[in-house]
């Protein structure tokens, strides 16, 4: 009878039940605006720019599962861990900064989909805009962490139409091969700043504080799971899943990168369109190159991870936030009970959508967004990376030396290439 138990539960389960914060951080991390910089990669520099991916995906997994390991360990997000290690000048330049950043991204993120749900439905795309932001900010307000988190999963799968669009056009996989080991291009500033950009999409401030949070929620939601450097008991088991889970889900989000980058290289460039600036406007361009249905994929998958990108960042800078500022947070709690978090959740949304109707353009918002991130995001690995490594913090489940290793790795490519960006330009 407890056989027959033990596999009726597991039949309950959703295919998505097992896996956490890592596949939805990862996936949050090719938002539209994502999906810009990668397809102005492909369009611009064509095969050229697929070595990318492999390099960065070790270094953000790195980065990411440092960040989950401090939220499950300590039972606090990463900003609350940073007001208590740090001085607080430190935290509060780096919130207000994740903020700003975070909203202008918002900005993008929001105006890229109306624009490509007025290419698929022919409705106004300030009204739909308008229906992505309302309905997001209702989602993460109203509905509790356990359920709406189910919601974000089943989302992660848009990420397989870019995989499905590769089945509609040519692609030369020898030569696709060789490019991803063997670049070329000539380095100047055009260059490196996209590959500043695309390293910074990829490995973003916004992510660390997310996953760190959201490990600590999904503490909360398990009956008796207390923080590990309380109770060592499950941190065998807690620290494996971690490390599946995060790097399994920047694996799927790296993958799906290479494959955006290599769908605009294989038929944009070739085709010499070689200028994108919206995500929607790679879509529109895919259209008359490679037919209706790699079209429809392209824009459905910016749909879907659009509508995990958005919550992903007004999240993060409400955990971040609240944290800084000692308030309740956490999508579990009701409206009345954290107030100032699901505000920060709300105010950072709807600015993104006033900014709609500003003579702020979304994609100069992207842009100074980028700036901002680059900005923090280097000093803000070398702080993860310290906390993770402070016995004092973490207590016996500091991180290993492989993944300390790897994380100054990231330290140097990030401030390598933003430094090489200002020289150069």
């Amino acid at each position: 009878m407890g056989a027959i138990r033990f596999i009726w539960g597991r039949l309950k389960e959703h295919p998505l039940s097992r896996v956490g914060p890592g596949l939805i951080t990862g996936v949050a991390d090719d938002d539209p605006s994502g999906i810009a910089t990668y397809s102005q990669a492909g369009a611009q520099f064509g095969l050229n720019m697929l070595w990318t991916m492999p390099l960065a995906f070790p270094l953000m997994a790195a980065i990411q599962s440092m960040c989950a390991r401090i939220g499950r360990v300590t039972g606090k997000g990463l900003a609350a861990n940073i007001k208590i290690a740090f001085p607080s000048i430190v935290l509060q330049a780096v919130v207000l900064l994740l903020l700003v950043a975070n909203t202008l991204n918002i900005a993008a993120d929001v105006a890229a989909m109306g624009e490509v749900a007025e290419l698929i439905t022919g409705f106004n795309r300030h009204i739909m805009t308008a229906v992505f932001v309302f309905g997001t900010v209702i989602l993460q307000v109203f509905v509790p962490y356990h359920r709406y988190v189910n919601f974000l999963k089943w989302l992660t799968i848009s990420l397989l139409a870019y995989a499905a669009v590769l089945f509609t056009v040519h692609v030369p996989w020898g030569e696709v091969l060789q490019r991803t080991v063997w670049p070329r291009f000539v380095l100047n500033s055009d260059t490196a700043a996209v590959i500043v950009g695309v390293f910074g999409t990829t490995i973003s401030p916004y992510l660390f504080f997310w996953q760190a949070s959201e490990e600590v929620e999904d503490m909360h939601s398990k009956k008796g799971a207390v923080a590990l450097v309380s109770n060592a008991s499950m941190a065998g088991e807690e620290l494996r899943r971690i490390r599946w889970d995060t790097w399994s889900g920047m694996f799927y989000s790296n993958v799906t990168a290479y494959f955006i980058i290599l769908a605009t290289a294989v038929t944009l460039n070739v085709s010499g369109i070689t200028d994108i600036n919206t995500a929607a406007q790679a879509a529109s361009a895919l259209r008359p190159l490679a037919g209706d249905f790699a079209f429809m994929l392209f824009a459905v998958g910016i749909l879907g991870v659009g509508l995990i990108g958005v919550p992903v960042l007004a999240g993060s800078g409400a955990y971040a936030f609240s944290e800084a500022m000692g308030w309740t947070s956490g999508l579990e709690n009701k409206a009345n009970d954290a107030r100032g978090f699901y505000g920060i959740i709300s105010v950072s949304v709807l600015l993104g959508l006033v900014i709609q109707y500003t003579p702020i353009s979304p994609m100069k918002a992207l842009f100074w967004s980028a700036v901002i991130n680059g900005v923090i995001a280097v000093p803000l690995m070398v702080v993860i990376i310290l906390l993770v490594s402070k016995k004092s913090v973490m207590g016996t489940f500091i991180a290993s030396r492989p993944i300390i290793i790897l994380g100054w790795m990231a330290v140097a490519v990030m401030g390598a290439a933003a430094l090489g960006m200002l020289l150069l330009g």
